[in-house]
């Protein structure tokens, strides 16, 4: 990241906070006032002990939580800021298909459906054409270990890993200027952590900005060029 890089993503005194309707509508406050920049070409790892409110935090930026209060500020590659914490549910679906990627922990699994498919539909959502989409999809599960037996299988029967390779390559293969990475590595072995350390940095080198929990301290010292702490609530305890 140079000195000069626009900033993306703009969090400015962030709320949540969960209503339990199944126990007296009890409230649990998990983030108040949090802020945060994050800028084109820089990687920003959340860190903080568990419960926090590290993957609250990323779920917000995902547009997937609704927020209490405050701003999440997205400035997409034209220059538009939008907010996504007041947007309506067609824009938040707009910045999901062309500006936010998320990689979650786990793979949503849709039946029927092949890996390969599965990993080109946010590119073909972004407007490149299904069979050079697919090719690239194919390139980049290559480059994560899954071999082209697995591409036209679906992968409900795929090993953790397998199915954590395949949403990597989902979450990668779109080029989307914003990315959130929620332990992206949790289930790989050290040759795939090393791939992805790779796909990182080739997505800060195109200037993406970038947030992510990383509990592998070797895969977050490689890429991240600043922590942000999370601090839990005291009534959040």
């Amino acid at each position: 990241m140079t000195g000069a890089a626009e900033w993306r993503l703009r969090v400015e005194a962030l709320d949540k906070t969960f209503t339990l309707h199944l126990q007296g509508g009890l409230r649990i406050p998990v983030l108040r006032g949090e802020s945060l920049v994050v800028h084109a070409g820089e990687c920003v790892a959340l860190s903080g002990p568990s419960g926090a409110g590290k993957s609250t935090l990323l779920r917000c930026l995902a547009g997937t939580y609704g927020a209490g209060g405050g701003r999440i500020l997205v400035r997409d590659p034209a220059g538009a800021v939008t907010d996504l914490a007041a947007a309506d549910a067609r824009t938040v679906a707009a910045l999901r298909r062309n500006v936010i990627g998320y990689v979650s922990q786990f793979l949503r699994v849709i039946p029927r459906v092949p890996a390969l498919d599965i990993v080109a539909e946010p590119m073909i959502a972004r407007g490149m054409p299904k069979e050079a989409a697919r090719e690239a999809a194919a390139v980049l599960m290559r480059r994560l270990n899954l071999p082209d037996r697995l591409h036209r299988l679906p992968p409900a029967t795929f090993s953790g890993g397998e199915q954590q390779r395949v949403n990597l390559a989902r979450g990668f293969g779109a080029g989307h200027p914003i990315l959130l990475l929620d332990e992206p590595t949790a289930s790989l072995d050290a040759g795939n952590r090393a791939v992805v350390i790779g796909l990182i940095a080739e997505a800060k080198a195109r200037g993406a900005a970038i947030v992510g929990i990383f509990h592998d301290a070797e895969v977050r010292d490689a890429v991240a060029d600043r922590h942000h702490p999370i601090r839990p609530l005291p009534d959040a305890a």
